[in-house]
């Protein structure tokens, strides 16, 4: 996020488009009803199903799944030809503007509205209540990112901040609302193909010297594989081994067939977890890791915050701490490791990162976290971001033309189906499954379909039905609701042999992500 959580309350509007946040964030779901409650906030909300949170909202855009870059423009369109739009913020702060007019020139309300299939008059006014806040927020979550666009879709949300000088402002800003409580941690410190522990990209030769030089080793410059990119390699038989840690891909992950291959090929594999997993059960060799509260470490949240997290009871049998296990395992392969603890640790990850150069655990012990940047010992950590000027100097504007998903709907495949997350389950269940409270609430795979659908297919509620994608079909219980329209469809991934044995492996060509969000099926009648 560029800004923080408690910023909820100085805006004056929450723009949410591609998150279920009331289910999928409630603690920030909370922070923005009690906004609008409390401080008058106007919520818009844009998002293929009619989520709880669109009962708050002053204007809800139900749009077809894999069109928000068209809603986006069109927005900017609206706000452009209005004259609308922060002028002295465009002039100051940003550059190739015209390149942004020229692209969304061709967005007229009424053409958003055919695409995304919502009312012309709704998109003009969620686009004035947006540019004329004295400051608004925008959050997003992974129904933005998950597409074969998301990288542009990502793009067209930093262009609509920037238009209206909503970046660098206390209570605007951009906010991707991270999945799990240490994305961002995990991101920060280099679990990404192509950079190091803050974002320091491996092929800048001065950075591979500053790594080398710490680690007294020889590193390699060129960028590694995204997941999808492994998996193909395992496929084909360049990948011979795979180390999976807190990753459970035989649920999580698009097309179950295509990993279960990729997996069964390999010759080795390692799971790392706190509970054996379906993706486990294919490991040749299983490391039972020690859980949050079994450990002591730092978590970084969505808002940038680090924070201490300290060990409450022992870990059970064998468990260790992930540290520990990835520091005796280097040790056996040769390399001289001398890790001691996790402050350890820490101090050596936050003299390779500027952005944690002034993070510790002294500084963390008796506070609420720090945000980065947070560059000297001194320094309060940073609240909001590019609050002065933007970190590359002057914001650009990154347009693009609307991107049709990679598999739309036709005879053979008829409706559109999406996928997310529900409040009683947690990501693939390896957690929440072995809780009896949120079983009962949330026993079974579903999949949501529209009164409307559900007369033509000739089905009722809670009755078994067989869905079909390109890629498999399986079986589960229908659940006839008003939440999505017809010839849309939603399935939670939460559940093994569930919606991810038939979602579209197709990835966006800049990030890697899968677009799971999108996929063509047909729902048939068990005779």
């Amino acid at each position: 996020m560029t800004n923080s959580i408690n910023e909820i309350d100085k805006s004056e509007v929450i723009f949410i488009i591609g998150s279920n946040t009331t289910e999928n964030h409630p603690v920030i779901g909370s922070r923005i009803r009690r906004a609008i409650k409390q401080n008058g906030a106007k919520l818009i909300v844009a998002d293929p199903r009619n989520i709880d949170i669109a009962n708050d909202a002053e204007v809800f855009m139900q749009i077809k799944p894999g069109t928000n870059i068209a809603l986006l423009n069109s927005m900017m369109n609206v706000i452009i030809e209005e004259k609308l739009y922060d002028k002295e913020y465009v002039d100051t702060k940003t550059e190739d503007f015209e390149k942004l007019v020229e692209t969304v020139s061709n967005y007229s309300a009424k053409v958003g509205a055919k695409i995304c299939g919502v009312d012309a008059e709704d998109i003009k006014r969620a686009s004035k209540l947006y540019a004329k806040a004295n400051v608004a927020s925008l959050f997003y979550a992974m129904g933005i990112t998950q597409h074969t666009s998301g990288t542009y879709n990502v793009m067209a949300i930093a262009n609509l901040a920037m238009l209206c000088g909503n970046v660098g402002k206390e209570g605007g800003g951009v906010n991707p609302l991270r999945g799990q409580n240490n994305v961002q941690g995990a991101c920060d410190m280099g679990a990404l193909p192509n950079v190091y522990p803050g974002y320091q990209k491996v092929v800048l030769p001065e950075v591979k010297e500053k790594f080398e030089k710490a680690w007294n080793t020889k590193l390699d410059n060129k960028v590694g594989l995204s997941i999808p990119k492994i998996l193909d390699k395992a496929i084909s038989g360049d990948l011979k081994m795979l180390y999976i840690f807190g990753e459970n891909p035989m649920v999580s992950d698009p097309d179950t067939k295509h990993i279960e291959k990729a997996l069964k090929n390999l010759e080795f594999i390692v799971s790392q977890d706190i509970f054996l997993n379906e993706t486990g059960e294919l490991a040749d060799v299983v490391l039972p890791a020690a859980c949050f509260a079994e450990k002591e470490g730092t978590f970084t949240n969505t808002e940038r915050r680090v924070q201490r997290v300290r060990k409450a009871v022992e870990a059970p049998g064998k468990a260790k701490p992930d540290w520990v296990i990835l520091s005796e395992l280097m040790s056996k392969l040769g390399y001289d490791c001398s890790y001691n603890s996790a402050s350890n640790i820490f101090d050596e990850m936050a003299s390779l990162t500027p952005s944690y150069a002034g993070i510790s655990y002294k500084r963390l012990e008796n506070n609420q976290g720090l945000q980065w940047p947070c560059p000297s010992e001194d320094h309060p950590g940073t609240k909001y971001l590019h609050k002065d000027k933007f970190a590359r100097g002057l914001g650009i504007f990154k347009p693009s033309e609307y991107i049709t998903a990679d598999e739309l709907p036709d005879e053979e495949f008829p409706l559109i189906m999406t996928t997310g997350r529900i409040l009683y389950q947690y990501h693939t269940m390896t957690m929440s499954g072995r809780v009896e409270g949120l079983n009962k609430q949330a026993p079974e795979s579903y999949i949501e379909i529209s009164s409307k659908t559900a007369k033509i297919l000739r089905v009722i509620n809670g009755e078994m039905v067989r869905v079909t994608s390109r890629r498999g079909t399986i079986e589960t219980r229908v659940k006839v609701t008003e939440i999505v329209e017809e010839g849309v469809v939603f399935m939670p991934f939460h559940y093994a042999n569930g919606a991810n044995v038939i979602t579209n492996p197709a990835t966006d060509p800049l990030s890697g992500i899968s677009e799971v969000k999108v996929c063509a099926v047909k729902i048939e009648k068990i005779a």
